[in-house]
């Protein structure tokens, strides 16, 4: 049998039963002596059978809906990378029965995300897959699903007080503390560094709370806190010019030759330095997003981490897929890697598709 795609008709003729007596073993249904079931296990083991779940899938042709509950891509460019992940995995996986409604909230407005994290529970999925930008009114709903016994998956950010089946993305805390280390090369000491968190509920994301803890926690830990002074500020610039911030923080401190933007927005800090005519301030901050490559482009941008956005939406519907219809163990944490983006590797990282 070496070599050889093993059968369950091949284990029938080996056991010497019949291929629904095999069938009945492998799916614990039905009555079959025990001493045949320990003679099929037996050559189960001995021939190393593994079912064939894509053929099991194909011919069961059920239907296996997931709920995907993102934020609004025209609010926000950065959910665009997760959404074309998302469409990808949807193409790969629509052979197989997989089915995928969109509940499209807006992001920084609670109410929206409540409204369809409702009508995303109503539709009764067999599995969500979530982004939890609301820490705090989102825990009722994993209550929910867990007592409803429907698998969630997580992507972008990772909540350590939850059992979902998986979260997806990035080492938030590992994350911090390669910003600090990247940004704190080459600059004099000492110096202040600026943690900037852009347009974001901070005692709702926990995400962006542990980026800074590890930051903060690389100068702890490699003995530089007497090198450079952190501060920390938090910018909601929905109503007003995002420059008054910076102006007020900048003038107040001048001697902060470090900027660490732990979302997506690090372009807005860079078009103030440039319009303003700024040197010598290093700057990271996180994503492809265009405006973010054009100032990487010109200098203004130093490093980029991508997160991997399209990764996240892609392996978080194949994960719930692995689990609905291949009945894969899913291991609960898939950390993505952290990539250092500059100028001169930028291309490589670029999705031509």
């Amino acid at each position: 049998m070496k070599n050889k795609i093993i059968r369950i008709k091949d284990i029938a003729e080996r056991a010497g039963t019949s291929k629904g007596t095999v069938d009945r073993v492998l799916h614990n249904r039905g009555r079959v002596a025990e001493d045949v079931r320990e003679r099929i296990l037996a050559i189960i083991k001995e021939l190393n059978y593994e079912p064939n779940r894509i053929a099991q899938s194909l011919k069961s042709q059920r239907t296996y809906h997931i709920a995907v509950l993102i934020p609004d891509a025209a609010v926000d460019s950065y959910w665009e990378a997760p959404l074309a992940g998302i469409e990808r995995a949807e193409k790969e996986l629509r052979q197989y029965g997989i089915r995928i409604s969109r509940h499209v909230f807006t992001p920084h407005v609670v109410q929206s995300f409540l409204a369809k994290a409702n009508e995303a529970t109503k539709e009764n999925p067999d599995g969500v897959l979530i982004a939890p930008v609301f820490y705090k009114e989102v825990m009722p709903f994993f209550e929910n699903w867990k007592a409803q016994g429907t698998p969630y998956v997580l992507f972008n950010t990772q909540i350590e007080s939850v059992d979902p089946l998986c979260y997806i993305g990035q080492d938030s805390y590992r994350s911090g503390s390669l910003a600090a280390k990247i940004l704190s090369y080459g600059l004099p000491d000492p110096c202040s560094l600026l943690v900037l968190h852009i347009n974001e509920d901070i005692p709702n994301s926990a995400h962006l709370i542990t980026k800074e803890q590890g930051f903060r926690d690389y100068f702890l830990q490699n003995e530089k806190v007497s090198q450079y002074q952190v501060i920390s500020r938090d910018i909601d610039a929905f109503d007003i010019n995002i420059d008054a911030h910076l102006e007020e923080i900048l003038t107040t401190d001048p001697v902060v030759k470090g900027i660490y933007v732990t979302n997506s927005k690090a372009f807005e800090v860079a078009a103030y330095l440039e319009k303003h005519g700024i040197e010598g301030i290093k700057l990271v901050g996180y994503d492809l997003l265009q405006p973010n490559l054009d100032y990487l482009e010109n200098g203004r941008i130093h490093f980029l981490i991508n997160q991997n956005p399209l990764g996240q939406g892609y392996w978080g519907i194949h994960q719930l897929a692995n689990y609905l219809v291949f009945n894969q163990e899913i291991p609960p944490i898939k950390f993505l890697p952290l990539d250092i983006i500059t100028k001169e590797n930028l291309d490589y990282y670029l999705d031509p598709s």
